[in-house]
C-alpha cells in the first residue's frame, strides 16, 4: 500500500467508507496485539504520505476514527501509543476541525492533557517533544463550538465509562503536519 501511491490514493478516494469501516473494526480494534500495532503503523504511513490528503483530511474529520485513536493511546504498549500519537496529531492540527471533533476533544481536554504531561518515549528524540508540546498547546488553547454538549448532539459522562474509555458515542460514519 506504500509502494503503488497513486494508485492507492485513487482506490482509497473511491473505497473510502467500507474500507475504512473494515480496517478499524477488524484491524485498528483487534485484540490481536501484532494485528493492532502493524495496523496504527500502516495507517499512519498512508495518512502521512502526501498523495492521500484527501483521504487524511476525510480520516481527521470523523469522531468514530477520533474515539478509536483516543482509545489507542491508553493502551499499554509504548510501541501503539507512539504509532496512535502520530496519528492522533492529525485531528489536532487540521485546521478545519468539524464540530464534533473540537468539542470531543474540549470535553477530554483535562484527560488528554493529564496524559501526554506523563507521555514518554525510550529514546530522546527532539521531533516527538516539539510535536507533542505542539499539540498539548493546541488542545489547551482548544475552545469549544456550537451547542456544546447540550445532551441532545452528545452525552460525554465525567468519569471513564465501566469499560474505561474515554467516552461513549453513538456508533454512526490538513492543512498543516506537526511533523
Amino acid at each position: 500500500m506504500t509502494r503503488h501511491k497513486s494508485t492507492v490514493a485513487e482506490f482509497l478516494s473511491e473505497n473510502y467508507d467500507w474500507f475504512f469501516v473494515e480496517f478499524n473494526a477488524k484491524l485498528l480494534e483487534s485484540a490481536n496485539y501484532i494485528t493492532r500495532r502493524q495496523a496504527i503503523k500502516l495507517l499512519g504511513d498512508i495518512l502521512l504520505d502526501r498523495s492521500n490528503s484527501a483521504v487524511m483530511t476525510r480520516y481527521v474529520s470523523s469522531k468514530d476514527n477520533l474515539r478509536i485513536l483516543m482509545n489507542l493511546l491508553r493502551e499499554a504498549s509504548k510501541n501503539i501509543q507512539l504509532d496512535a500519537f502520530h496519528v492522533f496529531k492529525l485531528f489536532v492540527a487540521n485546521r478545519n476541525k468539524p464540530t464534533d471533533i473540537v468539542n470531543i476533544i474540549v470535553a477530554n481536554r483535562s484527560k488528554l492533557l493529564r496524559f501526554f504531561a506523563s507521555f514518554r518515549i525510550d529514546k530522546e528524540d527532539e521531533q516527538f517533544e516539539a510535536d507533542k508540546a505542539q499539540v498539548v498547546k493546541e488542545i489547551a488553547e482548544l475552545e469549544a463550538k456550537g451547542p456544546l454538549f447540550s445532551g441532545e448532539l452528545h452525552k460525554f459522562p465525567g468519569t471513564p465509562t465501566a469499560s474505561g474509555e474515554l467516552y461513549k458515542l453513538p456508533t454512526t460514519p490538513l492543512s498543516r503536519q506537526l511533523t
